[in-house]
Order: structure tokens, then sequence, then C-alpha cells
């Protein structure tokens, strides 16, 4: 049973996922060339992931405290028992176990990283992403306001864990993931503007430039 704040706090965040977001977990995807039966989408919103995964595996679940009208009718959803903190997917029955833009969200990331490892089958992949805190526009809102970006006052109390690059790789390791690499968005705002950074320019200084930040892991065999 979903309480009715977490669900007013959900519907307001729409479930919508950022597209720069999205490109970038499909690019890790075909990069590594993963495809399978499952994907697991953990904290899947209305499931803007299915459509671009959808040719790559047979099988999309969507995970959520809360099922929005516009979720895929073609995909499986399943809702998470908040209280139990338990994932409602049978362990190691997915190919690649996501988690986009979640992770910020929770007050405990290492505990979160091991209930996904879980869930991944052996040799599959766990990809999680979440606001990149040494992009330009990150540690200059620090240097100004003593804040990250994506963690003023008016994220909280719906961000609560920012982690740096260092953190991701330490929360995957601990979690026994190998071949862990960082990549980003290659996406980000000129500070005082709403305009983006060209995108050549973002793929020539990446973590820099970038907005969001994945950390991709695959679970042994």
């Amino acid at each position: 049973m979903v309480s009715p704040s977490v669900e007013v706090r959900a519907r307001q965040s729409r479930g919508t996922s950022n597209q720069d977001i999205l490109t970038m977990v499909v690019r890790a995807i075909d990069k590594r060339r993963i495809g399978g039966a499952c994907i697991a989408d953990v904290g899947c919103g209305q499931g803007d992931l299915y459509g671009y995964v959808r040719s790559r595996f047979a099988r999309y679940v969507g995970i959520d405290a809360v099922q929005y009208e516009d979720f895929p009718e073609q995909a499986e959803f399943c809702h998470l028992d908040l209280d139990s903190g338990v994932l409602p997917l049978a362990d190691g029955s997915a190919d690649v176990v996501a988690a986009i833009e979640v992770i910020e969200h929770l007050e405990n990331p290492r505990e979160f990283m091991r209930k996904l490892v879980r869930l991944a089958a052996p040799g599959g992949w766990i990809i999680v992403t979440t606001p990149n805190q040494l992009s330009f526009l990150s540690l200059l809102t620090l240097i100004v306001k003593h804040r990250f970006q994506a963690f003023q006052d008016v994220h909280y109390p719906t961000h609560l864990t920012a982690l740096l690059e260092v953190d991701l790789r330490r929360v995957a390791a601990e979690a026994g993931l190998a071949k862990i690499e960082i990549e980003y968005s290659q996406s980000g705002r000129i500070p005082l503007t709403r305009r983006h950074y060209p995108r050549w320019l973002s793929r020539l200084f990446p973590r820099a430039l970038s907005e969001n930040v994945l950390v991709i892991g695959q679970k042994s065999k």
C-alpha cells in the first residue's frame, strides 16, 4: 500500500525522465552491446525508458510506488512496497537493472545498490544515474551558495544524498560489481542562462559540462 503523501509527491514529479539522461543510458547499453530477456527499471515513473530499449530486450519491467496513467500498456509494472523495501522481482531475473535519477532520493545508497545487484542475473549489468556534482555549474553553485546545484533548499527533501563519482565507484565496488565505469550525459546548462553548451563542447569536456552522470558495472558470472 502506498501512503497518500508518497503518491502526492510522486505525482507532482510526473514520473518523467530527461531525454538526455535516457540517451546516456542507451548509449552505455549500446557501447557494450547489452541485450537479453529482461530489463528492470527501478523507479520507472511513466516508463519513459521503455521506448528506448524495447527492441533490445524481450521483457521490460517497471518498478515504482505509483503506476502512472501514461505507463506503456505493453510493458509490465510491479508496485514497490515502500514499507518492506523489497523490490518485487525475483533475484537474478534481469539482464539489466537500471535506476534512473533514483539514488539521490534515498537515505541509504549502499543498501539500494545491493538490492539492484540481487535483481541482476549472473553477468548482468547495473546502471545508475544521478546529478553530476562535479559539473562546472554544480561546483559554481557550491562556491556561491554552499550547496550543489541539484541539492538546494528547493530540492529538499526530495533530493537527499549527493554522490560524487568516487562515491558511485565505491558503492558499486562494495556491492560486488566489476568493469565499473563512469559516463556522462554530455548535456549541461550554461550558468545564469537557460541555454545548453554546444554538444561538441560537452563531448570534449564531459565531466565539467554534463548535468548528469552514470555508473555502470557488471555482476560476476
